[in-house]
C-alpha cells in the first residue's frame, strides 16, 4: 500500500524543496561513505570482493525485512508477486553487476575517478532511450551527451599512459547501471516500487552467496567488522533518503544535487586515503556534470512545454 499523496501548495513548496535537497545531499554522502568503506575493506583490511558485495546486499535485505513487517507495508506473499518475473530478474542481475564492477574498480582507482565515470550513466541512458524505449533526443541534448563523453576522455586520458586497467571495471559498472536505469524506467508502472526493491535485494543476497564463500576472509579487527556490517545500512538508508527526496520535489529541482557526490567522494578520498583529484579529472568531471545538469533542465523545459500545449486556451 502506497502512502497517501499530498498536495504541495505554493506557500509550502519552497520548504519542501529545501528539505528534498537536504535529503539528497545526505543520500549522496551516505553513498560516498559506502564506497569509501568498501575501498578501505578491500585495500587496507584485505577482504575479498565477493564477501563485500554479499555483505552489502544481505545488510540492506535484512533491513528491508525488518521494516516491512514493522510498518505493515506489504505482506510477504505480495513482495514476491510480480507481473514480469523475467524483467525483475534481469534488473536485479544488472544491479548486482553494477555493484560488483564498481567495487572491483574501487580496489585500484581513486574515489573521485570512479564516481566521475559513474556520472556518465545518465548520458548513456539518454542516448540509449531512443533505440530501446523510443525516447529520442534532439540535437541540443545529443550535443550535451557528446560533451559529456569528451569529459570522460579528459578525465581518464586513454593513450596518455598511466591509465589503470581497472577503468574497464568502472566503465562496465557504469554501462550496467545505465541499462539498470532504463529497465527501471520501463518497469515503473508494472510492479510496486517495494516489490522491485525486494527482488533486487533478494537476488543480490542469494546470488552473491557462492562468491562470498569462495572469497571469504575473516575480518582482522573490530573496525573491519563494523564497516562490513554497516555497508547495507549505508546503502539502504541512502536509497531511502534518495527516494523520499524525489517524493518531496520535482526531479528537475533536485537531480542536479546528485552531482554533489563528487565533492563528498573527494572529501572521503582525502580524509581516509590522502587522495586528491588532479586537474584533468576535475575538468572532465565538470564537463560531465554540466552536461548532466543541462539534460535535466532541458527535459524539464520539454515536459513543461508539452503540458502547456495540452491546456486549452
Amino acid at each position: 500500500m502506497s502512502p497517501p499523496r499530498t498536495s504541495i501548495t505554493p506557500v509550502d513548496a519552497k520548504p519542501q524543496r529545501l528539505k528534498a535537497v537536504g535529503l539528497m545531499l545526505m543520500a549522496v554522502a551516505l553513498f560516498s561513505g559506502l564506497d569509501a568503506s568498501v575501498k578501505y575493506l578491500v585495500t587496507r583490511e584485505g577482504l575479498g570482493i565477493g564477501q563485500v558485495v554479499w555483505s552489502r546486499f544481505i545488510g540492506q535485505f535484512g533491513l528491508l525485512l525488518l521494516l516491512v513487517p514493522t510498518f505493515r507495508i506489504m505482506s510477504a506473499r505480495a513482495l514476491f508477486t510480480t507481473s514480469r518475473p523475467g524483467l525483475q530478474l534481469l534488473r536485479s542481475v544488472l544491479m548486482v553487476a553494477t555493484t560488483a564492477f564498481n567495487f572491483l574498480a574501487l580496489q585500484h582507482l581513486r574515489l573521485d575517478q570512479t564516481v566521475t565515470i559513474v556520472f556518465l550513466a545518465p548520458l548513456v541512458v539518454a542516448l540509449l532511450a531512443g533505440p530501446l524505449l523510443g525516447e529520442w533526443v534532439g540535437r541540443r541534448r545529443l550535443a550535451a551527451i557528446l560533451i559529456g563523453f569528451v569529459g570522460v576522455l579528459i578525465a581518464v586520458r586513454p593513450g596518455l599512459g598511466g591509465i589503470h586497467p581497472a577503468v574497464l571495471y568502472a566503465f562496465a559498472g557504469m554501462l550496467a547501471y545505465a541499462l539498470f536505469m532504463l529497465l527501471t524506467r520501463h518497469m515503473a508502472h508494472l510492479d510496486p516500487p517495494l516489490v522491485t526493491l525486494f527482488y533486487s535485494m533478494f537476488v543480490g543476497t542469494v546470488g552473491a552467496i557462492p562468491f562470498a564463500i569462495a572469497d571469504w576472509q575473516t575480518p582482522p579487527d573490530a573496525l573491519a567488522w563494523v564497516l562490513l556490517c554497516s555497508l547495507g545500512i549505508l546503502g539502504g538508508l541512502g536509497h531511502w533518503l534518495f527516494i523520499h527526496a524525489y517524493r518531496l520535489a520535482p526531479a528537475s529541482s533536485i537531480a542536479p544535487f546528485l552531482y554533489m557526490q563528487l565533492l563528498t567522494m573527494v572529501a572521503f578520498g582525502y580524509a581516509v586515503f590522502g587522495d586528491l583529484p588532479d586537474a584533468l579529472t576535475l575538468v572532465g568531471a565538470s564537463l560531465i556534470v554540466g552536461s548532466g545538469i543541462y539534460l535535466v533542465q532541458r527535459e524539464r523545459r520539454i515536459v513543461s512545454e508539452m503540458s502547456e500545449a495540452k491546456v486549452p486556451a
